[in-house]
């Protein structure tokens, strides 16, 4: 059966550069380990996406609508996936600027400013040129993809949405058509209204939030 819109899938991907074949991004853990790209903070195993969620790479999400459970490979060229390299993103920063904040700049630091991910290219005479363009942008990219089952687990499809949407992972309990997801705070009305409208819309089930309580 062809997957739908809004269908959740377990899936597991590979991502390698088109030249060189290098391996940049996993949900294998062996392959992660062979690639030389393992890391202990990451988690290596397949993971659930709402078809149309954008939660994975917008071209990837767009390739599997009406596809089959199986395997398949997707050709994407730099503008499909990280986005071409341009240069109004590389940015000459005075390097008193990080002094006044206790950074050190040299090459190769990664940076956050103001929510936007740099790398530091050079460090010289005063200025710090900071790249701002994905680390991958410009690199046409292949990736492997394997469907292995659609979810229809609403407590799983709540767990992954949360994960999409907010990047978080919350106790979650689903009884009959309801689901009360656990936050350590409360969240603003604003964002739990609409989190509440989305999480209905993809899952068919009535949402409530609630506090943890204090020990």
């Amino acid at each position: 059966m062809p997957i739908k819109k809004h269908d959740f899938v377990e899936l597991e991907y590979t991502g390698r550069l088109k030249e060189g074949s290098f391996v940049f991004d996993t949900t294998d853990e062996k392959t992660a380990k062979e690639a030389q790209i393992f890391t202990e903070k990451s988690q290596y195993a397949p993971i659930v996406i709402c078809i149309g969620e954008h939660m994975i790479l917008r071209a990837i999400d767009e390739f599997l609508e009406g596809k089959e459970l199986g395997n398949y490979a997707l050709e994407l060229p730099a503008e499909k996936a990280f986005g071409k390299k341009t240069a109004e993103l590389v940015k000459m920063i005075p390097t008193s600027k990080f002094t006044e904040q206790e950074i050190k700049p040299v090459p190769g630091l990664r940076l956050n400013i103001d929510n936007y991910v740099g790398i530091v290219k050079t460090v010289s005479g005063g200025r710090t040129v900071v790249d701002f363009n994905h680390p991958l942008a410009g690199r046409d990219v292949v990736y492997e993809l394997k469907l292995l089952k659609i979810v229809n687990d609403k407590k799983v499809q709540v767990e992954s949405l949360l994960r999409g949407l907010l990047g978080v992972k919350a106790p979650v309990e689903v009884k009959e058509n309801k689901v009360a997801i656990t936050f350590p705070a409360e969240l603003p009305e604003k964002l739990k209204t609409e989190l509440a409208k989305k999480l209905a819309e993809l899952t068919s089930l009535e949402v409530s939030f609630e506090v943890k309580k204090e020990k």
